[in-house]
């Protein structure tokens, strides 16, 4: 939240110096420099306490330590396997593909036999 807060900022000190600025015909391009480096160097002077808390949620969102964003089905889905592994305890979830599913082998009988021509 700190990092939108942040760049609402900076958009809200962007957006009139840039009208500012093509108001005042110095074409496109230069209205976007001009705003772009004041909007900067005003948000890089006075804004340092919001800068920073931005900072620190960017740095803990990508420092791998995050927990990581499910949507709401991903969510309803764990729960429900939280569930389901909670009323049966017996009953054991594996997520891995088991290896006897490629093309170059097969079990019979619990015994590996090769199809070698």
């Amino acid at each position: 939240m700190a990092f939108v807060k942040y760049s609402l900022i900076r958009l809200a000190l962007f957006v009139p110096l840039f009208a500012l600025f093509v108001f005042l015909q110095l074409g496109w391009l230069l209205a976007v420099i001009c705003a772009g480096l004041i909007s900067f160097a005003i948000s890089y002077l006075f804004f340092q306490k919001q800068r920073d808390a931005a900072t620190a949620s960017l740095h803990a969102r990508f420092s791998g330590r995050a927990k990581p964003l499910r949507t709401a089905g991903e969510v309803a889905d764990a729960e429900a396997e939280d569930r389901l592994t909670d009323a049966h305890p017996d009953v054991t979830v594996r997520n891995e593909i088991p290896k006897s599913d490629t093309p170059n082998s097969e079990t019979r009988n619990g015994n590996p036999r090769n199809q070698e021509a």
